[in-house]
């Protein structure tokens, strides 16, 4: 069996900076390879004492999106692993990168730069909707993207389980794109008005208490339990790689903290060792 992970998503998003890092860590990477061809390359590894087990294909939007899908399909239906990471990133700032770098879009050299990155990302869409983890690098920069796929891959190559992601966010710093489920905390009374809670967080054990403790905090656990009760086998049984629960309140300090460290507690009483994420919990209230 080869293990494989498509490095894919839209120029000027970090395909290359992901590239380098599965390089770094032993893996067969290989750029620009024809569709057709890949599955070759996992024939390599039957043969004896080959070395190629690993494999990491960066695809770009000059191959043809669904003829790629079908491909990681036909690659799962032999048996082997296949993962598919997909970079994206907001069009203002892959406007940026390339002005700064004043390289030309493969997708248009004759277009407008704004035209070309979003007839490519139409292009994408498809395989963006087949990927097993989306990271949007519009705020990330080179040695947070290594980190980010660092988290996901280094430790896991060898896991075949679904790994679990649980991220805390506020809601007035923007919804995170990177995400499978997002969860509105701002139901829940809020810790930020009470005057000695205030600075503190969710990782607190005041704010935790005081969060938690409330009135609506229990119901809305229990029946995330069960909602998990159904949807993490189903998941699981539809070989999904990766899944990300998002947990949001308005400035992503005390409420989603919180309920993000419990949800992930209770994903460890599951047997499942889920990262978790603050993103917002250092920014200003």
């Amino acid at each position: 069996m080869t293990d494989y992970v498509m490095i894919t998503g839209l120029s000027g998003a970090g395909r290359t900076t992901a590239a380098d890092f599965f390089e770094d860590h032993g893996w067969f990477v290989i750029d620009n390879l024809p569709v057709s061809l890949i599955p070759k390359v996992g024939e390599l590894n039957v043969q004896p004492r080959s070395p190629v087990s690993r494999v990491a294909v960066v695809m770009g939007s000059a191959s043809d999106a669904e003829e790629m899908v079908e491909m990681i399909e036909s690659l799962r239906k032999a048996g082997d692993r296949v993962r598919v990471l997909f970079l994206d990133a907001r069009s203002d700032v892959l406007i940026r990168r390339y002005e700064s770098t004043r390289r030309r879009h493969p997708s248009g050299a004759d277009d407008l730069l704004s035209a070309a990155i979003e007839q490519e990302r139409l292009r994408m869409d498809v395989l963006r909707a087949a990927a097993d983890v989306v990271i949007d690098t519009s705020d990330l920069n080179v040695h947070e993207l290594r980190g980010r796929v660092d988290a996901l891959f280094r430790e896991e190559s060898d896991s075949p389980g679904m790994q679990m992601a649980v991220v805390s966010f506020g809601y007035k710093h923007g919804l995170p794109a990177d995400v499978d489920t997002v969860f509105d905390c701002r139901f829940l009374p809020n810790p930020h008005w009470v005057e000695e809670l205030q600075p503190q967080t969710g990782q607190d054990e005041p704010v935790r208490d005081y969060v938690l403790d409330s009135e609506l905090a229990g119901p809305f656990l229990d029946e995330l339990d069960r909602l998990f009760d159904i949807l993490l086998p189903a998941y699981a049984a539809e070989g999904k790689a990766y899944l990300t629960l998002a947990f949001g309140c308005t400035g992503g300090r005390h409420r989603s903290v919180a309920m993000a460290e419990e949800v992930a507690r209770r994903l460890r009483a599951r047997g499942h060792v889920p990262r978790v994420q603050h993103r917002d919990v250092a920014k200003p209230a």
